[in-house]
């Protein structure tokens, strides 16, 4: 399915969903340092969460005199943030009842932060000392600026698991709509006081939403539109790879190790979605936590082809993603999520036949599984 539709990118935050729940706009691609040419990836995501509990200050979920008084978590987050050589995480936070967004079309405007399909702005800074002083931040120090064109290029769409009927009854915990798995953004970065530019052709970027009541464990991501056949050295540049998922649940019911799969292959979606059921999908995954680099796995055929994949990310240029949840619990603690991927898919029809083999950069990749 590589069917835009951008409803699913409205603010979702209605309903039972705006006491408990979370709604997340997220982006991450390539810039490359004003002076050196050096590349870099980099984050951004704008985070709401309880919306009907706001206060006129953000309410914090792991402040521990919140944690006393029983308050939930409410807050609109800026998260931004780079991967690489001393990766960080900024978080600036700000009430809900300064958050403005339309129901009919995604158009957020929170203090000096803006996003709409086609562009975004703001920054996020945090001192060092506050990042010390301030545990419930879960951020680390720095200061980052962003004024981006968004070109949201192929659309990964999951399909029924996420249409207005299953939304009204927020029958899954986490919804996911991948509007641009292949993304292409202009503009310029500013991080730390460098300035990056960034490159339509070589931002290698990618824009998705996720909403719901609560995350998944184990939640797996994998995503690439950097591709490279290794048969015809040729770069594929209608073609982005995108999984998602872990261990859904619907109607509050587990679904053990399911995973969504989007392979874009020069015009033609290969998808490996479990909920598409009458495809045959099976699906195997797994992760490797390592000393110097961290593995993923991924196994998947449905009635008509089958695809294997192996990625690695250094583990030094990676980092621990921190958020909590609407319930105000923090159980991703080993959340590991990266920005420079590597690795390499096969792709094959159902009979065997090899129909490319390919090199996979550049790749935003994320898994963790919730404390025991």
């Amino acid at each position: 399915m590589n069917k835009s539709d951008l409803k699913r990118n409205y603010y979702m935050l209605k309903g039972p969903l705006a006491k408990k729940g979370y709604d997340w706009w997220w982006h991450s691609l390539t810039a490359y340092d004003k002076e050196t040419g050096e590349e870099r990836p980099f984050f951004i995501e704008y985070f709401v969460c309880n919306p009907a509990l706001a206060e006129e200050e953000p309410t914090l979920g792991q402040l521990p005199e919140n944690q006393k008084a029983g308050k939930k978590p409410s807050y609109c987050m800026i998260k931004a943030g780079t991967w690489g050589k001393n990766p960080k995480q900024i978080h600036n936070f700000y009430s809900m009842k300064y958050f403005n967004c339309p129901d009919d079309e995604l158009n957020v405007q929170v203090g000096d932060c803006s996003l709409t399909e086609t562009h975004m702005k703001g920054f996020a800074r945090v001192s060092e000392e506050d990042a010390k002083n301030h545990p419930e931040y879960m951020s680390d120090a720095g200061d980052m600026m962003w004024d981006l064109d968004i070109d949201k290029q192929i659309t990964f769409n999951v399909g029924y698991g996420a249409n207005s009927l299953f939304r009204k009854l927020n029958s899954f915990e986490m919804f996911w709509h991948a509007e641009g798995i292949k993304t292409q953004y202009s503009g310029t970065i500013w991080l730390d006081g460098r300035e990056y530019e960034v490159i339509p052709e070589k931002s290698y970027g990618y824009a998705d939403k996720n909403w719901g009541g609560d995350f998944t464990s184990p939640w797996l991501w994998i995503s690439s539109c950097n591709l490279t056949s290794l048969i015809t050295g040729k770069k594929l540049n209608n073609s982005a790879f995108e999984a998602g998922g872990g261990k859904p649940k619907a109607f509050g019911i587990s679904i053990p190790r399911k995973l969504l799969i989007g392979f874009y292959y020069e015009g033609k979606m290969y998808e490996y979605n479990f909920a598409r059921f009458w495809n045959l999908v099976k699906i195997d995954f797994d992760f490797e936590e390592g000393d110097e680099v961290h593995t993923w796995r991924i196994n998947a055929s449905n009635k008509n082809s089958k695809m294997e994949l192996v990625l690695y990310c250094k583990r030094d240029e990676m980092m621990l993603f921190n958020y909590e949840a609407p319930n105000g619990k923090k159980l991703h603690n080993r959340l590991w999520n990266g920005g420079n991927g590597w690795g390499e898919i096969k792709l094959y029809k159902k009979d065997g036949t090899l129909i490319d083999h390919v090199k996979m950069e550049n790749a935003g990749c994320e898994y963790g599984e919730y404390d025991k």
